[in-house]
């Protein structure tokens, strides 16, 4: 069996490579290198294209026997700023990837989605069959996008399953794979560079948040279960189960305050934080049900909170490691 990965110099799709590859699965990336790196590609076969390019798609996709797709913008304030990015390459992209995908006769297809579909809900945790109501052009961009594969799965037969997944976080715990980003959009390793006085504060958007501590509430899932689920989702379609969407986490919400707060035990240094305005687009609470990914694929995350701080300051500690060694030589 062999997969194509787009997005797979990125952060959840070096992981998921990887995965797929201790699993026996040959691996071909697609990547553009816009915002994933080349060293999280090496040891695999690469093709470096944009989603756009319908030529390069096609021939990507020859003897592929499924479609992992994580190429896609994903910043939730970037979209509210700038939402032209994001439909053209998380809609026309995407759609471009999935006619090529039909063209060629791709049997199965593991989407990255998000829990952004939701938007803000009234309950918690949330269920699959929550109303959808994006609140920013990211979710809406992924939602667009889930409805196009739930139409071609009708007309064309393709299967799939959309992973709605929570908040991404951790490393390896290998220490070869992590989150690298610039700028860091994302709490935990933005909380870890101040502990590691790579930064000076931390800014928290908002304290005045329905939640019990007044800041946002979120489910964080270490991203070695998320490229767990989805080999694990790919093997239900290989077996012939039905394409739906799943919500992929922990069941169990944090606040920023409590990430903080658990980064400061792991570290044994102290976080610099100051409150600044809510910024657009961010919902108080998003903890999800993950019982149907349990009950549908025997998937559940295994990972704690403090396990995920921890792989990520090990990577933290490597890069600054790394860079260290670097600046000598």
């Amino acid at each position: 069996m062999r997969v194509l990965i787009t997005g797979g110099a990125g952060y959840v799709g070096s992981h998921t490579a990887r995965e797929f590859s201790k699993r026996g699965y040959g691996v071909r990336l697609y990547d553009n290198f816009s915002t994933g790196h080349p060293f999280f590609a090496q040891g695999f076969e690469t093709i470096v294209a944009d989603i756009n390019d319908r030529l390069q798609l096609l021939s990507a996709l020859r003897n592929v026997d499924a479609v992992i797709h994580f190429a896609a913008h994903a910043y939730i304030a970037e979209s509210v700023k700038c939402p032209r990015k994001y439909f053209e390459n998380n809609v026309i992209g995407g759609l471009k990837l999935l006619n090529a995908a039909v063209d060629v006769g791709v049997p199965h297809f593991v989407f990255s989605s998000t829990c952004a579909v939701y938007g803000c809900v009234e309950e918690v945790p949330i269920k699959e069959e929550t109303p959808k109501n994006p609140i920013n052009p990211y979710g809406a961009s992924k939602l667009a996008f889930e409805h196009m594969l739930a139409a071609y799965s009708r007309a064309y037969g393709i299967g799939f399953t959309s992973l709605r997944y929570f908040n991404a976080a951790g490393a390896d715990e290998s220490g070869d794979l992590g989150e690298l980003h610039d700028p860091e959009p994302h709490l935990i390793p933005s909380v870890l560079k101040v502990a590691a006085g790579l930064t000076d504060i931390l800014d928290i958007y908002g304290d005045d948040y329905p939640t019990p501590d007044g800041t946002c509430v979120r489910d964080y899932i270490h991203v070695s279960d998320l490229a767990a689920a989805h080999v694990s989702a790919l093997e239900h379609l290989q077996r012939g189960g039905e394409s739906l969407a799943l919500n992929l986490g922990t069941g169990i919400g944090h606040s920023i305050l409590e990430v903080i707060s658990a980064a400061e035990r792991v570290t044994g240094r102290a976080v610099r934080r100051r409150v600044q305005p809510r910024r657009p687009g961010d919902p108080p609470v998003l903890v999800a049900d993950p019982a149907n990914a349990e009950r549908i694929l025997g998937w559940r995350a295994t990972r704690s909170l403090p396990d995920i701080v921890k792989s990520a300051w090990q990577w933290m500690q490597r890069c600054q490691q790394l860079a260290e060694l670097s600046a000598h030589q």
